[in-house]
């Protein structure tokens, strides 16, 4: 869900809505920011039907989102239904009645919308942290770490991720499932589809019609139920992935032949460690390098979602091993300079990311979101067992 750095963070949304690499909110702290367009490591939106929306009739909160006034499709959608089932070979006449069904949402998309031109949001990480790396989230990820203890140590030798990774993704996500949003996804997806609150930029609607168009294949192939609940923007389950992510990365964690990442705990971890698997995570490899950069860093930040930088760029601009640390595993891969903003002070801490970092960013656009879900983790670590 957004601008460049100050994007929303839905789960794996972000990894869809294009952007930047700084700050955005989650689902279960809807007040930062959203992401773009179809980013790395997810496939590009589906184009079914007309790529710019056309405003519907109906607008009033709970109206109906799919239908002119004379209670038929509206001609884009109809379009859109038509292309779908044709293309995936999907039965028309059930999705055309779901589809009848849908109401808009108006806090869907007043939640959704970009911020009024003009008003600044300063990007704070110590504010960011605090809201994902505090007490009760740190206890509350000790107790699911314990509880679960088994499969996320499963998860974690399948895939290569560490346990504490996985559980602190599901709990800055949705409080280790305890918030996973109770909007009707098919309602919110059709809203953002054919309504959303920025007309100017089309693109966002083209990927919400893509994420629509998976929801249905998976509603009508018998992998998602079409009263499904969710976020605000459509991220389903304890890991909030998006219908396509479901599609892509979820895993049928305990073999019952269903994947189901709200009820199914198994599956939820499984799933978040195919995702991280699928997006670049590499076994062993740390999340930051024990290195202590120059003074001022800045020169070395990019920005951007993939690393750049190698150990002999970095030791030539003045980085130096940590004391006691070792080059060995990591000093061969590329790194980043990761920048981490108080915007209001003008100041920074600065980190070296290794490509799990980036892995961590496909899950969400965001150098705060990675740090924090790396932060927790590590919070978590130093905890569990005690």
């Amino acid at each position: 869900m957004f601008i460049c750095r100050r994007l929303l963070q839905l789960g794996t949304l972000s990894a869809l809505l294009a952007g930047c690499s700084t700050t955005a909110p989650t689902a279960s702290n809807p007040s930062a920011a959203l992401p773009p367009a179809a980013t790395a490591g997810n496939p590009a939106p589906i184009r079914i039907g007309p790529a710019a929306p056309t405003p519907g009739p109906e607008l009033a909160d709970d109206g109906p989102a799919a239908l002119t006034p004379s209670g038929v499709l509206r001609p884009e959608v109809r379009s859109f239904v038509e292309s779908l089932a044709a293309e995936r070979n999907l039965p028309l006449k059930p999705m055309v009645s779901a589809l009848e069904s849908t109401r808009y949402n108006a806090t869907v998309a007043r939640l959704i919308a970009p911020s009024p031109p003009g008003k600044k949001v300063w990007r704070s990480w110590l504010t960011y942290r605090s809201r994902f790396v505090e007490p009760k989230r740190i206890g509350w990820g000790v107790e699911f770490y314990n509880e679960h203890r088994d499969q996320l140590n499963q998860a974690a030798q399948r895939f290569g991720v560490p346990a504490p990774i996985i559980a602190s993704i599901i709990g800055v996500e949705t409080l280790y499932g305890r918030n996973m949003g109770n909007f009707r996804v098919l309602d919110a997806l059709t809203t953002l589809a054919f309504d959303y609150p920025a007309p100017a930029k089309p693109e966002r609607a083209t990927m919400f019609r893509g994420q629509l168009a998976d929801f249905l294949t998976l509603a009508m192939t018998g992998k998602l139920d079409l009263e499904t609940r969710g976020s605000y923007a459509g991220a389903i389950g304890m890991p909030q992935f998006m219908p396509t992510s479901i599609k892509h990365y979820a895993v049928d964690g305990d073999g019952s032949g269903h994947i189901d990442l709200t009820n199914n705990t198994r599956d939820a971890i499984m799933s978040v460690g195919s995702f991280l698997s699928q997006h670049g995570w590499q076994r062993g490899l740390p999340v930051f390098a024990p290195v202590a950069l120059p003074a001022d860093p800045t020169a070395l930040v990019d920005g951007g979602l993939e690393p750049k930088q190698t150990w002999g760029t970095l030791t030539a601009a003045g980085a130096r091993l940590q004391p006691g640390a070792s080059a060995t595993g990591w000093g061969a891969q590329p790194m980043g300079i990761v920048d981490l903003v108080e915007e209001a002070r003008g100041t920074a801490q600065y980190r070296v990311g290794t490509p799990n970092f980036f892995a961590l960013t496909k899950y969400n656009r965001s150098y705060f979101y990675a740090t924090a879900v790396a932060d927790l983790a590590s919070e978590i670590e130093a905890r569990v067992g005690r």
